[in-house]
């Protein structure tokens, strides 16, 4: 019987383990990480992420086959695979801050691997690593085995929250690098053997390492790119009064594009994109590349302008004021169907309204008070480290609230800000909300979910990204 162990019980770890497991039965999977509380979670009723048929896939196996345990030595130590999901956040000081990984995290794994190991085993890369960490980790495995046989491999996810279950279910591909040797080969082909009880073969690709770190890091990079190219464009639609969703459908529609990642909005967020490219950044620029390097970092950089840009319309839209105003923010999680706020962009225009003394109640479906206050008084890239080394009780930020229920949210505000495209905000019901607000009451469709026409009749004064201006935002400065 193989043993699967993954070092990491994360947004990645967590879920590839529970679908491995559901579909090889014949496998052990043990997912450990040192957090007691994560794992006491994973082995609860209420799982620490929210996942759409997560639950489902995880009661199924869950003591059968699948394991979540505290004891990392030991299952990494009976493992014939041992996935490493660990977090590379981005360094915070020293050389490369801002944009190099960095690799405590990993490093201490591939230690502790070297240290327990009393077999050969297959070591795979699943975080998301700057190129050439295998290379780091082989070197720190082979130094220290007893006569012991590490191959490294690099398996990148490309899963969307939200959807990465039907992600795993059934993968646009699956990745492997590993050397082109014959133990890399062989090693390359246990891990495919793993994937193809469920995957097409010819949805599993191999290559080798170093193509398969850099190609997570491209993916990451293009995706983004396609974002803010969209969001580039609706900044000067609203200048020009063209609407970006009409623009967006008609590129989308040359096949060589495709429609899709082609919505503007305040901005993207998640783990990946912008750590992803400021690695890549980092990279291009230890190589030599410093073009390449301001290529990528431009798309970072209209990210952080759309977000501002968003930020000005409301204030200046409010007669350049919401110092002591409440504004309701509807939606903190950085998408839709998942409670992760890791660079959501949701943070960025609350802590800029709150540079301006707004008061803000915030409602989200599947973000706690508890993570939203912590996401307001965090340092930028403290959200990466372990929960351990991030600061115990983050100061409370007295100008927001967080409530359970959008109707709440919006009581007596001045103006709402949609900020994540739930669903449920498409079908509130704006004519209570408008009834109940303060007038002129404002709306700022940060992810074109509401009908503005609709909206306009009520009586609210609307802003959606990229479409023609409200009459009374047309007299207003875009910038404040």
């Amino acid at each position: 019987m193989v043993k699967i162990c993954c070092i990491g019980a994360g947004y990645v770890g967590g879920p590839t383990m529970a679908v491995i497991a559901l579909k090889c039965p014949d496998i052990e999977v043990a997912v450990v990480d040192i957090s007691v509380s994560r794992i006491n979670a994973w082995n609860s009723d209420t799982l620490p992420i929210y996942e759409p048929g997560l639950d489902d896939v995880v009661k199924q196996r869950r003591g059968k086959n699948l394991f979540f345990s505290t004891d990392v030595e030991k299952h990494v130590m009976e493992a014939d695979i041992v996935f490493v999901s660990v977090n590379t956040p981005t360094k915070t000081q020293g050389l490369g801050a801002g944009k190099a990984a960095d690799l405590t995290y990993w490093e201490s794994a591939a230690r502790m691997i070297a240290d327990v190991s009393k077999s050969d085993k297959i070591v795979v890369e699943k975080s998301t690593v700057p190129v050439k960490t295998a290379e780091a980790i082989e070197k720190i495995l082979t130094h220290n085995s007893k006569g012991i046989n590490f191959q490294i491999l690099s398996n990148p996810e490309f899963l969307a929250e939200g959807t990465a279950i039907e992600d795993l279910f059934s993968p646009d591909r699956v990745l492997i690098g590993g050397r082109e040797t014959p133990a890399g080969q062989k090693a390359i082909q246990a891990l495919k053997s793993v994937y193809a009880h469920w995957v097409p073969e010819e949805r599993i690709i191999c290559s080798n390492l170093w193509s398969a770190e850099l190609s997570k890091l491209a993916a990451n990079a293009f995706l983004a790119q396609r974002i803010s190219s969209v969001n580039a464009i609706s900044a000067l639609c609203e200048a020009t009064g063209a609407n970006v969703q009409e623009v967006a459908h008609a590129v989308g529609k040359d096949t060589r594009i495709g429609p899709k990642f082609l919505n503007a909005s305040v901005g993207f967020g998640g783990s990946c994109f912008q750590k992803d490219i400021l690695n890549l950044v980092y990279i291009c620029e230890c190589n030599g590349l410093p073009e390449v390097a301001n290529y990528w970092k431009q798309v970072i950089k209209i990210n952080d302008y759309q977000k501002s840009r968003f930020v000005n319309r409301v204030v200046s839209s409010m007669f350049n004021t919401v110092s002591g105003k409440k504004i309701a923010i509807l939606g903190f999680a950085f998408k839709k169907d998942t409670g992760d706020t890791r660079e959501t962009p949701a943070i960025d225009v609350c802590k800029g309204l709150l540079g301006d003394k707004a008061r803000l109640s915030i409602y989200d479906p599947q973000v706690s008070e508890d993570q939203i206050q912590r996401d307001l008084s965090m340092k930028k890239f403290d959200w990466d480290h372990p929960i351990h080394l991030q600061p115990q009780s983050p100061t409370t930020v007295k100008q927001v609230g967080v409530v359970w229920d959008a109707y709440a949210a919006t009581k007596d505000a001045h103006g709402i800000c949609i900020l994540t495209e739930w669903d449920e905000f498409k079908s509130l019901d704006y004519q209570k909300i408008y009834d109940q607000m303060q007038k002129p009451a404002f709306v700022f469709d940060g992810r074109n979910v509401v009908d503005a026409e609709k909206l306009r009749q009520i009586g609210f004064i609307v802003y959606s990204i990229g479409k023609p201006l409200d009459e009374w935002l047309k007299d207003m400065p875009a910038v404040a």
